[in-house]
């Protein structure tokens, strides 16, 4: 065998880095981001957590002793322009700020988001101060969530949930099931509509349901991903759904 002589350059990674942390079960977040951020000179690396085939407080407060170890499994060479815990209902049991020092032992980053600091800073960007809530969860879950929105100034007098705590349930809750609690929620005295869970198939019926209640409707995953290219400039897909994203 030769050896031959090379030269090191930059990365192949583009202009921008993302981390994305994704829960075991989860089955859709990475399908939505990748339609989200489909530019070419965006780099966007993923890793796993551990998390709990049934979704209930103690599973997801028992994230917290692994997140560390998840956010180490990041390229140590990579520059992350800004790095997202993917876990709505996981955030509020742990907490965001302890979330972003957990992610924060393991991979260097200048910023963390998740999708529930994510969607309080979107319905500020949208003058939301009544939202509307639709959750795949059983109660002991999806009303800390509620309370979450209400503790940051967001009234949530409307929340409808479908009860399921397995986690290979709700990445098959249909679209359609989706669409029609959202618009149930959506025609109360609401704002504006947040679909809760980055697991669950919201991102082919945003628009339309935007079109029906014509109230802004953002989801977990499209909320997490403007707020990441919120914190590092990074562009979003044309076709990105929902007025959270300039569209009318």
């Amino acid at each position: 065998m030769d050896t031959i002589p090379f030269t090191l350059g930059t990365p192949a990674s583009g202009e921008h880095t993302l981390g994305l942390i994704v829960l075991k079960f989860d089955e859709t977040l990475e399908q939505d981001f990748r339609r989200l951020f489909p530019s070419r000179d965006l780099a966007l690396y993923t890793s796993r957590v551990p998390s709990g085939a049934e979704v209930t407080t103690d599973t997801l407060q028992e994230m917290s002793q692994t997140l560390p170890a998840s956010a180490a499994l990041f390229p140590p060479a990579a520059r992350f322009d800004v790095v997202g815990y993917g876990c709505t209902s996981g955030t509020t049991m742990i907490g965001a700020a302890k979330v972003a020092a957990l992610v924060a032992q393991g991979v260097k980053t200048p910023a963390v988001t998740d999708p529930l600091s994510a969607a309080i800073a979107a319905c500020r960007a949208l003058n939301i101060t009544r939202l509307g809530m639709v959750t795949p969860y059983v109660a002991e879950v999806s009303l800390p969530v509620q309370r979450a929105f209400e503790a940051a100034g967001i009234s949530v007098p409307a929340l409808v949930s479908f009860g399921e705590a397995g986690e290979e349930n709700v990445a098959r809750i249909t679209a359609a099931s989706v669409k029609a609690a959202a618009t149930q929620v959506g025609q109360q005295d609401v704002e504006a509509v947040f679909l809760s869970c980055t697991n669950l198939q919201t991102l082919d019926v945003i628009a339309e349901l935007e079109a029906t209640l014509n109230k802004p409707v953002f989801s977990s995953n499209t909320a997490l991903a403007w707020h990441m290219a919120q914190l590092s400039g990074a562009p979003l897909a044309s076709e990105a759904p929902g007025r959270l994203f300039g569209k009318s």
